[in-house]
């Protein structure tokens, strides 16, 4: 038992199992404590399964499908845009505006949203492109910094066996660096999910998660709001659970 508080112990899977069962107990009893009395920091077990009941019969599965909707429209056309300029950055030309479109990511979700409905009128399209600005500059910036840590004997052995530099290019970044491709996107999926409450408030009828936050926040249903953000939560573990056990299913010997 004491070694499970030694660090760098190497602990078996039960010894794991038993870790994860403590602290989901440990988080239920405190759940509960701080839900007790009039003034209570969260609203009760009760309140959160009501919360459940009433957006079921309200239609969750239909607002998760918008947000997935937006969501996967989105990181498409995000994933398109951040490979191309990241892949072309190696050619001296292009890597300026790589590099460019990797610092609007101190641009603040504000300030995005401003100059998108200045460009575009229609909302739903406007959600889009909002996370696509987003999503990219992140990705951009994770797909820069995996580039750069390719080692250089890599490139020196496919020159050497006679390879141009565009098939260097495609082999040794392309191909050859697909598994981290999947791992940066799962990693900055995260983000973009995490963003979905405030993007969805552009366009109310276009429903969503976010928009149920909002709705239960004006009206302050707590037992709402925990339930929404267990959803969410929940949706996001899922999709990050698919994307780890693709890169893993096809490529078997990735050390990432």
């Amino acid at each position: 038992m004491k070694s499970i508080f030694n660090p760098f112990e190497n602990i078996g899977k039960n010894s794991r199992l038993f870790i994860v069962l403590g602290w989901i107990v440990l988080l239920l009893g405190i759940w509960f404590l701080a839900s007790l009395g009039e003034r209570h920091l969260f609203p009760t077990p009760q309140q959160v399964a009501q919360g459940f009941s009433e957006l079921y019969n309200e239609g969750l599965v239909v607002h998760v499908g918008s947000s997935l909707l937006l969501c996967f429209s989105a990181i498409g056309i995000a994933i398109l845009i951040s490979l191309i300029f990241s892949y072309l950055s190696v050619i001296p030309v292009v890597k300026p505006l790589a590099k460019g479109l990797s610092k609007l990511r101190y641009l603040p979700l504000t300030g995005i949203s401003f100059y998108m409905a200045i460009l575009i009128n229609d909302a739903r399209t406007m959600q889009v492109w909002v996370l696509v600005v987003f999503m990219s500059t992140y990705l951009t910036t994770s797909l820069l910094s995996m580039l750069n840590a390719i080692p250089q004997e890599e490139f020196d052995h496919a020159r050497s066996l006679g390879l141009n530099r565009w098939e260097v290019l495609l082999e040794v970044i392309v191909k050859g660096r697909i598994d981290y491709v999947i791992d940066v996107v799962r990693q900055n999926l995260a983000i973009v999910w995490m963003m979905l409450v405030t993007v969805e408030s552009i366009l109310v009828a276009a429903g969503g998660l976010g928009f149920l936050i909002k709705n239960s926040d004006k009206f302050m249903n707590h037992g709402r709001i925990i339930a929404l953000q267990i959803v969410i939560l929940a949706v996001g573990l899922s999709i990050d659970f698919v994307l780890d056990y693709l890169r893993k299913s096809f490529f078997r010997y990735s050390k990432i």
